[in-house]
């Protein structure tokens, strides 16, 4: 009897499936993490320090490249004022022209010497005595310790207060005013000079 023998057909192996898009992606971000664990915190540390420098080193060049011809602004902050004030009346045009404006630079002057603050104010309207009077009045409520005139109206006016202030330093330009508390200034050539001699005198006669 004749054996029958089964033949068995072997089945082909499947194909692997094509990693998608989405699977590709993966990979890729895993092996990322990887490296950057794979980096100790020193060399971080390094390659931060190596940006840094660099970005250091381009904003040198950039504000050395800058050519700027302005002087430099001084330090203000470093005068240290004491508690003397200097305050001066003018007319209408301030200190922007005439005498007043030798007045107000020797009144600077006397202040880099002296460290007292220096003020003025200008009447504004009419330009009479009775106008300027009450921008005096102004003046000696402020605690001014020493007070200017430049103007013949504002003159007039200090002139008329000064003995009711005894305490109160006055300086007038111009004219001929007496007082024990009453200084004259000339005008003309020398205004600055003598106008900073008399306040630097008013102020150290407080001290």
């Amino acid at each position: 009897m004749a054996k029958q023998v089964r033949q068995v057909t072997q089945g082909r192996p499947a194909k692997a499936a094509a990693p998608s898009a989405g699977g590709r992606l993966a990979v890729v971000g895993r092996a990322a993490v990887a490296w950057l664990r794979a980096l100790s915190g020193r060399a971080i540390a390094l390659t931060a320090g190596a940006v840094a420098v660099v970005g250091a080193l381009v904003v040198t060049g950039v504000l050395l490249s800058r050519h700027d011809d302005r002087p430099p602004v001084p330090d203000t902050r470093a005068r240290h004022y004491t508690e003397t004030d200097a305050c001066l009346l003018t007319g209408e045009n301030g200190i922007t022209t005439g005498a007043a404006a030798d007045v107000w630079r020797g009144m600077q002057d006397a202040s880099l010497t002296t460290h007292a603050r220096v003020s003025y104010a200008q009447v504004t309207g009419e330009q009479s005595t009775g106008n300027a009077r009450p921008f005096l009045n102004g003046m000696l409520q402020r605690s001014c310790d020493v007070v200017l005139a430049v103007g013949k109206p504002e003159v007039t006016a200090a002139a008329q207060s000064a003995s009711g202030y005894g305490k109160v330093g006055f300086v007038l330009v111009g004219g001929a005013h007496a007082g024990a508390n009453v200084t004259t200034v000339g005008t003309g050539d020398g205004l600055r000079h003598d106008v900073a001699a008399a306040v630097e005198r008013a102020v150290n006669g407080r001290v």
